[in-house]
């Protein structure tokens, strides 16, 4: 049980964006006992308002305004600000590359592909936001969408939040129509659709009548317009300009997304700041998971906020490859891509992993993985089983990074990192930056006993609040319950001595799954 599954060589260690990171706080600090992640995790915690500046800047965040005061504390958690004098643009922070490059890249399940090298994208993105602007999209507006994952969702997106628009998905039937009350809800100024099929008049009607502050409907890339709706070629003609990307407040909303649970039949957007989420993903995404520009990253999982997470990995310059949903269920298909794309990074799912494992599926033996060094699962926690799988039938020298922070947040509370080695069942550590505690029922931290994650500091990337809630009330009753102040996540884990992080409600694994090994 102690000893680990994997450890990382000295030349990992040598090369790794958390190390360069380290000599950086060093240097910048004086403080020569950050060599290791321990000492780093407990200064990041304890001087957060000298951690974030430094992630900023070792980041290179594009930025206007006063840099302090870095945090204004409040008696409630929720009420913490985050660089109220710093002014930013989310999209424009992401598309800072601007070659030829490949940035993004959609696979469908029979293998074709269409691609958009970073200087295309921007292009694309230059397009959309100018016919935003001209279907009368200002800063604030809501801009739903029901796109799938390809590369005209990211397009949106980014176009949105270069105007100032906020972007909100909706969660939505097979026919990527969206939940009417959902959609009523956010009142939206504009509405992508998702799908190829042709959208009906009667349907655009509907759709006019359920939300009426809708002006424009968009038909996704290869779908049939009709009378009310615009395709998405037709919209996005424009000339490829330079986008005027809108500097906003640290705090502007940036997502609304749709919260994980109904409750009571009444599903919250949740409502997510610009500069919160990207100073807390690139943290994430460059420090936790050390992705590089060269990272050909595989995206095979539908989970809405692990995709959101990972499409700030544009600010990194890395290329993102999204997989067609049965690509992502875990066959065959999912490992002949990472072969075909020559992936160094896959995202993915336990069910995912546990799907290979059922199935009898051994990688290593039929597949060559040359480049993989890191496998990172989102949504449930990967259970012990999955750990095993991993390292006997995909790879021994990877990374295996489960994550953990419960299905509204769009960071992680819990993550590996390439320092670190991994142990069965057990996630790394926890995340920099956050004060993460597993409590009892009167919010005292334990070690060593299960109990609740929590989170007991402010810090950028927790979410600003539900929409149409202005009090506070009902965000506060979810996320803040049994104990005031505390994140509570929902997730029963126990901090291990070495300070990694066992979840409880783990994913589950097929009883019959075969014990796959290395031949």
């Amino acid at each position: 049980m102690n000893k680990p599954l994997w450890e990382p060589s000295d030349e990992r260690i040598e090369r790794a964006n958390l190390n360069r990171f380290m000599r950086f706080v060093r240097e910048q600090t004086g403080n020569e006992d950050i060599r290791r992640y321990a000492p780093l995790y407990d200064f990041s915690i304890r001087h957060p308002t000298r951690f974030w500046p430094l992630v900023w800047e070792f980041c290179g965040i594009r930025a206007s305004g006063d840099f302090e005061p870095v945090l204004i504390e409040a008696e409630h958690l929720a009420d913490a600000r985050w660089f109220p004098e710093v002014r930013l643009n989310f999209a424009q922070n992401l598309l800072r590359h601007r070659d030829d490059r490949v940035a993004l890249i959609a696979r469908d399940a029979h293998g074709a592909q269409r691609s958009l090298t970073y200087a295309a994208l921007h292009g694309e993105v230059a397009r959309v936001a100018a016919a935003l602007g001209a279907a009368g999209v200002g800063s604030g507006d809501r801009v739903a969408g029901t796109l799938g994952s390809g590369l005209e969702r990211v397009i949106a997106l980014l176009a949105t939040t270069a105007i100032g628009a906020i972007w909100a998905p909706c969660p939505h039937d097979d026919a990527y129509l969206p939940d009417a009350a959902y959609l009523a809800a956010l009142a939206p100024k504009l509405l992508f659709l998702g799908g190829e099929c042709a959208v009906a008049a009667a349907t655009a009607d509907a759709l006019h009548a359920t939300a009426p502050s809708i002006g424009t409907i968009v038909a996704n890339a290869g779908a049939e317009a009709s009378a009310g709706v615009t395709a998405w070629a037709a919209f996005a003609s424009g000339d490829a300009g330079q986008p005027a990307f809108e500097p906003l407040p640290f705090a502007h909303p940036l997502y609304v997304l749709p919260a994980a649970v109904s409750a009571g039949g009444h599903r919250e957007g949740v409502v997510h700041s610009a500069g919160g989420l990207l100073i807390q993903h690139l943290k994430d995404l460059v420090l936790q998971l050390d992705l590089k520009r060269e990272d050909r990253i595989v995206v095979a999982t539908d989970d809405t906020a692990a995709w959101h997470w990972l499409v700030s990995a544009l600010a990194v310059g890395a290329t993102l490859i999204f997989v067609d949903e049965t690509t992502s269920a875990g066959g065959e298909a999912l490992w002949r891509v990472l072969d075909d794309v020559g992936a160094s990074v896959l995202v993915t799912r336990s069910d995912a992993l546990a799907a290979s494992a059922a199935a009898g599926l051994a990688p290593m033996q039929t597949h060559k993985l040359h480049h993989l060094r890191t496998i990172v699962v989102t949504g449930p926690v990967p259970p012990p089983e999955a750990y095993d799988y991993v390292y006997a039938a995909i790879k021994q020298r990877v990374l295996l990074c489960a994550t953990a922070g419960g299905p509204d947040l769009l960071t992680s509370l819990a993550i590996g990192n390439p320092l670190l080695p991994v142990h069965r069942g057990e996630l790394q550590g926890r995340g920099l930056g956050l004060r993460v505690e597993v409590i009892d029922e009167d919010g005292h931290p334990l070690r060593d006993r299960s109990g609740a994650l929590a989170c007991l500091a402010p810090f950028p990337g927790l979410p600003l609040g539900y929409w149409n809630d202005p009090d506070g009330t009902r965000y506060r009753r979810d996320g803040f319950a049994d104990v005031p102040g505390l994140w509570r996540p929902g997730l029963q884990a126990l901090l291990t001595a070495r300070d990694g992080v066992v979840i409880s409600t783990a994913a589950s694994w097929p009883e019959a799954a075969p014990a796959a090994s290395a031949a």
